[in-house]
């Protein structure tokens, strides 16, 4: 498939946005968010900020954007549009548990239960995200059980990330947060590759035969093209990218999003000035995302290119 840039924009981003704002959510309902106000404002309008610059990108690569509030209305039978859903309701609480920690100082009563709430909304969001690609069965290297799964933890990891990187700013960082970060990164790694070596085993799942509904009667070969040039289906749906680049960019991606990042966690444990790591993890992260994300796309053969 064509790597879209509005598309792995949307991906990453939001991802990270999610995966930033499911940690602040949990932190406060076991009670170990800071209460800085200033925290909570930065914090907050980083998650939010990520994830709604993602979702504006995906209304961008959509071919009339102003059309985009329709999705919304096929939740029924789309993750696409459960995806567009859940995205708006996670906003409601978000802005209940920004405002009562920003303006008012409040992180008990009921706001534990919220910051909960926009926690579960956060991760069902990102499911849903991961779902649009792992239900199109003309696709398999996307129609796997490991897709939605990778989608949040890789979005838990980079949030991890990015939450040290704000809690070293503000000299708030600490040992679990460090651990936390490099758990989730080492988790996230060893989850992208048995995705990799899952889709490197699987086929296409059909045959040209099957494709033109021909099946059973012989051995379908193709003598000449139906068309004269490229066009919009072989340039959208028959992306290829050669396997000697894969593999180097598999480890390059691996390399940036996970590996560089883990091994600032472990320098950075106790350091009480660990701001130049954990730059170095964060730039090395939204280096390696763009690349892990660009892969997902472009290793992914649809099945229309059989014909």
């Amino acid at each position: 498939m064509h790597p879209a840039y509005s598309v792995i924009l949307f991906t990453t981003a939001s991802g990270a946005g999610y995966g930033l704002l499911m940690l602040i959510s949990l932190a406060c309902f076991m009670g170990v968010l800071p209460e800085s106000p200033v925290y909570g404002f930065v914090s907050m309008a980083l998650s939010l900020g990520l994830i709604t610059i993602g979702l504006l990108s995906s209304m961008a690569h959509l071919g009339h954007p102003e059309r985009s509030w329709r999705a919304v209305s096929q939740w029924r039978t789309s993750w696409l549009s459960r995806e567009g859903v859940f995205a708006i309701l996670t906003y409601v609480p978000a802005g209940i548990f920004g405002i009562s920690w920003v303006f008012f100082g409040k992180l008990d009563g009921f706001v534990p239960y919220v910051a909960l709430l926009t926690g579960i909304l956060s991760v069902v969001t990102v499911y849903c995200t991961g779902m649009i690609y792992a239900s199109l069965r003309t696709i398999s290297a996307w129609n796997q059980k490991m897709t939605a799964p990778n989608y949040i933890i890789i979005a838990l990891a980079s949030g991890a990330i990015l939450q040290v990187l704000l809690l070293t700013i503000f000299k708030q960082v600490n040992s679990s947060a460090l651990g936390l970060a490099l758990m989730l990164a080492a988790t996230a790694m060893v989850a992208k590759w048995l995705y990799w070596v899952k889709i490197d085993r699987t086929s296409i799942g059909y045959t040209v035969e099957q494709a033109i509904g021909l099946k059973g009667q012989g051995k379908i070969r193709q003598i000449e093209p139906a068309h004269t040039q490229p066009n919009y289906v072989m340039r959208e749906m028959g992306y290829a990218v050669a396997r000697k680049h894969s593999r180097q960019m598999r480890m390059l991606s691996t390399l940036l999003c996970f590996i560089v990042p883990a091994v600032c966690m472990v320098l950075s444990l106790g350091m009480t000035e660990p701001l130049f790591f954990a730059s170095i993890a964060t730039a090395s992260l939204a280096v390696g995302l763009v690349m892990e994300r660009w892969l997902f796309f472009a290793e992914a053969v649809h099945v229309v290119t059989l014909y």
